[in-house]
Protein backbone atom coordinates (compact mmCIF):
# COMPACT_ATOMS: atom_id res chain seq x y z
CA UNK A 1 0.00 0.00 0.00
CA UNK A 2 1.37 3.34 -0.80
CA UNK A 3 1.68 6.59 1.55
CA UNK A 4 -1.07 7.90 -0.26
CA UNK A 5 -3.04 5.17 -0.31
CA UNK A 6 -2.41 5.20 4.05
CA UNK A 7 -3.20 9.12 3.60
CA UNK A 8 -6.53 8.03 2.79
CA UNK A 9 -7.30 5.10 4.60
CA UNK A 10 -6.60 6.92 7.69
CA UNK A 11 -8.47 9.83 6.66
CA UNK A 12 -11.52 8.50 5.80
CA UNK A 13 -11.51 5.94 8.53
CA UNK A 14 -11.07 8.56 10.89
CA UNK A 15 -14.10 11.14 9.32
CA UNK A 16 -16.49 7.94 8.82
CA UNK A 17 -15.98 6.55 12.16
CA UNK A 18 -15.07 9.38 13.94
CA UNK A 19 -16.41 12.06 12.66
CA UNK A 20 -19.95 10.45 12.50
CA UNK A 21 -20.14 12.23 16.29
CA UNK A 22 -21.34 14.97 14.52
CA UNK A 23 -22.98 13.48 11.95
CA UNK A 24 -25.54 11.59 14.22
CA UNK A 25 -25.40 14.67 16.36
CA UNK A 26 -26.55 16.84 13.35
CA UNK A 27 -29.48 13.85 12.21
CA UNK A 28 -28.03 13.78 9.13
CA UNK A 29 -28.22 10.58 7.18
CA UNK A 30 -24.62 9.51 6.85
CA UNK A 31 -22.83 6.88 6.95
CA UNK A 32 -21.94 5.07 10.45
CA UNK A 33 -24.38 7.85 12.33
CA UNK A 34 -25.75 6.23 15.14
CA UNK A 35 -29.26 6.21 16.57
CA UNK A 36 -28.03 5.84 20.11
CA UNK A 37 -29.03 8.76 22.26
CA UNK A 38 -26.54 11.79 22.63
CA UNK A 39 -25.67 13.22 26.11
CA UNK A 40 -23.87 16.35 26.50
CA UNK A 41 -22.36 17.56 29.63
CA UNK A 42 -21.52 21.18 29.94
CA UNK A 43 -20.94 24.05 32.93
CA UNK A 44 -23.31 26.25 31.27
CA UNK A 45 -26.16 25.58 28.72
CA UNK A 46 -28.12 29.18 27.31
CA UNK A 47 -30.16 28.84 24.45
CA UNK A 48 -30.70 31.94 22.28
CA UNK A 49 -34.06 31.68 20.19
CA UNK A 50 -33.54 34.69 18.43
CA UNK A 51 -30.36 33.51 16.98
CA UNK A 52 -31.52 29.86 16.66
CA UNK A 53 -28.76 28.41 18.76
CA UNK A 54 -27.95 26.63 21.16
CA UNK A 55 -24.45 27.53 23.22
CA UNK A 56 -23.04 24.87 26.08
CA UNK A 57 -19.91 26.22 26.95
CA UNK A 58 -17.28 24.79 29.50
CA UNK A 59 -15.67 21.36 29.49
CA UNK A 60 -18.21 20.11 26.95
CA UNK A 61 -18.49 16.48 26.27
CA UNK A 62 -20.67 15.20 23.70
CA UNK A 63 -21.32 11.43 24.17
CA UNK A 64 -22.80 9.03 21.83
CA UNK A 65 -22.04 4.88 22.29
CA UNK A 66 -18.08 4.80 22.12
CA UNK A 67 -18.10 8.13 20.78
CA UNK A 68 -17.39 11.50 22.27
CA UNK A 69 -16.72 15.01 21.22
CA UNK A 70 -15.53 17.48 24.02
CA UNK A 71 -14.01 21.48 23.33
CA UNK A 72 -14.40 24.24 25.34
CA UNK A 73 -16.98 25.73 23.48
CA UNK A 74 -20.17 23.74 21.06
CA UNK A 75 -22.24 26.21 19.24
CA UNK A 76 -25.55 23.91 17.84
CA UNK A 77 -27.34 25.94 15.37
CA UNK A 78 -30.94 24.61 14.03
CA UNK A 79 -33.79 25.68 12.17
CA UNK A 80 -37.72 25.22 13.27
CA UNK A 81 -39.11 23.16 10.90
CA UNK A 82 -39.58 19.54 9.62
CA UNK A 83 -36.65 17.11 11.13
CA UNK A 84 -36.03 15.01 14.02
CA UNK A 85 -36.49 16.27 17.60
CA UNK A 86 -33.68 17.85 19.32
CA UNK A 87 -34.38 17.67 22.85
CA UNK A 88 -30.67 16.69 23.94
CA UNK A 89 -30.00 20.93 22.58
CA UNK A 90 -32.19 22.10 24.75
CA UNK A 91 -34.32 23.58 21.37
CA UNK A 92 -37.38 20.86 21.84
CA UNK A 93 -38.87 18.90 19.49
CA UNK A 94 -39.36 20.08 15.38
CA UNK A 95 -36.20 21.51 14.97
CA UNK A 96 -33.41 20.75 12.79
CA UNK A 97 -29.58 21.31 13.30
CA UNK A 98 -28.33 23.16 10.71
CA UNK A 99 -24.93 23.46 11.05
CA UNK A 100 -22.19 22.63 14.73
CA UNK A 101 -19.39 25.02 15.89
CA UNK A 102 -16.75 24.00 18.25
CA UNK A 103 -14.10 25.73 19.69
CA UNK A 104 -11.29 25.15 22.54
CA UNK A 105 -9.38 22.05 22.90
CA UNK A 106 -11.39 20.40 20.31
CA UNK A 107 -11.62 16.41 19.58
CA UNK A 108 -13.21 13.91 18.65
CA UNK A 109 -13.00 10.19 19.42
CA UNK A 110 -13.96 6.18 19.66
CA UNK A 111 -11.98 3.90 21.16
CA UNK A 112 -9.35 3.60 18.27
CA UNK A 113 -9.10 6.93 16.45
CA UNK A 114 -9.02 10.62 17.10
CA UNK A 115 -9.39 14.01 15.61
CA UNK A 116 -8.13 17.63 16.89
CA UNK A 117 -7.73 20.92 16.95
CA UNK A 118 -8.56 24.48 17.62
CA UNK A 119 -12.06 25.01 15.80
CA UNK A 120 -13.98 22.98 14.27
CA UNK A 121 -17.27 23.57 12.02
CA UNK A 122 -19.80 21.24 10.41
CA UNK A 123 -22.04 22.11 8.18
CA UNK A 124 -25.10 20.03 7.66
CA UNK A 125 -26.46 21.07 4.45
CA UNK A 126 -22.98 21.03 2.59
CA UNK A 127 -22.45 17.96 4.23
CA UNK A 128 -18.37 20.00 4.72
CA UNK A 129 -16.56 19.19 7.83
CA UNK A 130 -13.51 21.63 8.84
CA UNK A 131 -11.38 21.28 11.30
CA UNK A 132 -8.04 23.98 11.98
CA UNK A 133 -5.61 25.47 13.73
CA UNK A 134 -2.57 22.16 15.12
CA UNK A 135 -4.75 19.70 13.42
CA UNK A 136 -4.16 15.58 14.86
CA UNK A 137 -5.35 13.19 13.09
CA UNK A 138 -4.57 9.11 14.91
CA UNK A 139 -5.54 6.10 14.33
CA UNK A 140 -3.64 3.72 15.87
CA UNK A 141 -0.13 4.25 15.91
CA UNK A 142 -0.28 6.61 12.44
CA UNK A 143 -0.71 10.17 12.83
CA UNK A 144 -1.36 12.87 10.44
CA UNK A 145 -0.46 16.33 11.42
CA UNK A 146 -1.35 19.80 9.81
CA UNK A 147 -2.67 23.16 10.10
CA UNK A 148 -6.20 22.80 8.44
CA UNK A 149 -8.56 19.69 7.33
CA UNK A 150 -11.24 20.23 5.13
CA UNK A 151 -13.59 16.58 4.57
CA UNK A 152 -16.37 16.95 1.77
CA UNK A 153 -18.77 13.79 2.77
CA UNK A 154 -20.52 14.12 -0.84
CA UNK A 155 -17.76 13.65 -2.63
CA UNK A 156 -15.86 11.28 0.22
CA UNK A 157 -12.60 13.73 -0.58
CA UNK A 158 -10.58 14.79 2.46
CA UNK A 159 -7.92 17.30 2.61
CA UNK A 160 -4.97 18.17 4.85
CA UNK A 161 -3.36 21.39 4.53
CA UNK A 162 0.15 22.80 5.68
CA UNK A 163 -0.07 26.29 7.63
CA UNK A 164 1.93 29.25 5.72
CA UNK A 165 5.32 29.79 6.38
CA UNK A 166 8.48 27.48 6.97
CA UNK A 167 9.00 23.45 7.00
CA UNK A 168 7.28 23.63 10.71
CA UNK A 169 4.13 24.25 8.66
CA UNK A 170 3.93 21.45 6.42
CA UNK A 171 1.48 18.05 6.48
CA UNK A 172 3.27 15.43 8.52
CA UNK A 173 1.89 11.74 7.86
CA UNK A 174 3.46 8.56 10.16
CA UNK A 175 2.47 5.48 8.88
CA UNK A 176 3.31 2.27 10.95
CA UNK A 177 2.81 -0.59 9.00
CA UNK A 178 0.78 -3.32 10.21
CA UNK A 179 2.72 -6.47 12.35
CA UNK A 180 1.68 -8.94 8.69
CA UNK A 181 3.37 -5.73 6.40
CA UNK A 182 0.64 -4.30 5.17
Amino acid sequence: MTGEDRLHRLVAGILLAVLAGPGAFAQAPMPGASKEPIEIVADLLTVEQNRQVAIFSGNVQAIQGEMTLSADRLEVFYAEGAGGGAAATGVGQGTQITRIEAEGNVKVANPSDTAAGDRGVYDVAAQTIHLEGNVVLTSGSNVVRGAELDVDLQRNLSTVRGGAGGAGQRVRALFVPDADGS
